[in-house]
């Protein structure tokens, strides 16, 4: 049920530099604020709210044929998930997937790349100076590559996105490349008031599903100001009919989250860290990650609000420039992070929204939710409900076809998937850190709490 004493949930993840999502301190109370329809953004074209300027270099594009084929075709982010069977079903078409993030570059294999304008300079979208945007688009909604293109090598390889089918709506909200004019010091530029007026943005240009791998996180007794944020997520999913999926958020790291919550803990009162969006829990559907063997990742920040995992560690997608390939940060780091396990899961709600289009957002979130492979005792802190499973939300039992149905009973009468555990506890990351930042080679995303459950993700490819 999407009911109960959990909230909202935080995502972080490892990848290019991201701007910080920043949040005037208020209250110390371990709750989001109440929702205020006052608050809601106005409607008015995207544009940086103040004159900005590019303090840092874009993001290199990766060596030539620098991602080996068994590394394209064992994508991690693709684990688990039969596409073939899937895809019988639907890949996605007539769905519009919000990518709220540092832009998404144009890529060839992003032929439904529509532009959705930009918080952070005076472009429409389309652009990608941190290279954390693409990666997520791609993971998305990448298609496969049967061009000419001049670079064989990385043409017709065994490269997909999950629904490659859909409308990548890229909206640049923040970025490490860029800061205010009035901040020389600034480290980067985007809060949570641009997150807002992109949300409502995106919820007007036509979005079924919006994606944000970006979060404010911070500790409890701080407290911030998001409501605008709250407004806009309720316009979005009660007004707008919308899916919002975002990052748990990620700890252990410069720029991260401050330190972890108890991974065992799934009161409000055991948090110690809070993370917005994913905290509004009744409007946002928060990822955590889990790595190889199915278990939360070290990284990933848990909470009340925390609704599912995805994998999110090595990862391969989009490189922003050249229109190559990635898996591994400038410095030879794999991309890792709840922002790359947040855009596996909306991918599937983009999924189920286009196999059952009558059901609303919150229903999408409960299919993902019941589906998903459970841990012991059915939620906890880390993985939420537990590991997404495509086929199955997507799957109407009562509709499937024989591949699909084989494909089912197969899985029903295989070994038992293993449990999935709690990962060792993490390391706190000392000091406060209110904003969320990208450093080189890690993102972070920190979400706000919620509604009364649990509910962005690293991503390394500097």
């Amino acid at each position: 049920m999407r009911t109960g004493l959990r909230s909202s949930r935080l995502i972080t993840v490892t990848v290019l530099a991201v701007a910080p999502l920043c949040a005037a301190p208020t209250s110390a109370a371990v709750t989001p604020p109440p929702l205020d329809e006052s608050q809601l953004p106005a409607a008015a074209p995207p544009a940086p709210p103040n004159p900005t300027v590019q303090r840092a270099d874009c993001v290199a594009a990766p060596a030539p044929h620098s991602v080996p084929p068994d590394a394209l075709s064992d994508a991690a982010q693709l684990a688990g998930i039969d596409l073939n069977s899937v895809w019988a079903l639907t890949r996605g078409a007539g769905q519009v997937v919000a990518v709220i993030d540092t832009g998404v570059a144009r890529h060839r294999r992003l032929p439904h790349l529509v532009p959705g304008g930009d918080y952070v300079s005076m472009r429409d979208g389309a652009a990608d100076c941190d290279g954390h945007g693409t990666i997520v688009a791609g993971i998305i909604g990448a298609q496969d590559d049967t061009s000419d293109a001049a670079d064989q090598a990385e043409a017709n390889t065994p490269f997909t996105g999950i629904a490659p089918d859909v409308t990548i709506l890229g909206i640049r909200q923040s970025s490490n490349k860029f800061r205010a004019v009035d901040e020389p010091e600034g480290a980067g530029f985007g809060d949570v008031l641009t997150l807002a007026a992109a949300v409502r943005s995106a919820a007007d240009r036509g979005a079924t599903v919006i994606n944000v791998s970006s979060v404010a996180c911070l500790p409890a007794e701080t407290g911030f100001d998001d409501r605008a944020l709250g407004a806009a997520l309720a316009y979005a999913v009660d007004v707008k009919n919308v899916v919002v999926v975002a990052a748990a958020g990620n700890v252990g790291g410069p720029g991260q989250c401050p330190g972890p919550n108890p991974a065992d803990g799934v009161g409000w009162d055991d948090v110690s860290v809070v993370a917005s969006p994913g905290w509004y829990d009744d409007y946002v559907l928060t990822v955590g990650s889990v790595g190889p063997d199915g278990t939360g990742s070290e990284f990933s920040l848990a909470g009340p609000w925390v609704d599912v995992a995805a994998p999110g560690e090595n990862a391969v997608s989009l490189a922003p420039a050249f229109e190559g390939l990635v898996n591994a940060t400038p410095d030879g780091s794999p991309i890792s992070g709840t922002s790359y396990a947040a855009p596996v899961v909306s991918a599937i709600a983009a999924l189920v929204r286009a196999r059952s289009p009558e059901l609303t957002p919150r229903q999408v979130m409960q299919r993902i939710e019941d589906t998903a492979r459970h841990p012991a005792g059915g939620w906890d802190a880390t993985v939420g409900h537990g590991v997404v499973d495509a086929l199955a939300a997507v799957s109407d039992p009562g509709s499937t076809g024989p591949r699909q149905r084989d494909a089912l009973r197969a899985r029903e009468t295989s070994t038992p998937a293993p449990v999935v555990e709690q990962a060792p506890a993490r390391t706190a990351v000392r000091g406060a850190v209110i904003c969320f930042a990208l450093t080189a080679g890690t993102i972070v995303a920190s979400a706000a709490v919620g509604r009364l459950r649990r509910r962005d993700d690293d991503i390394p490819v500097d």
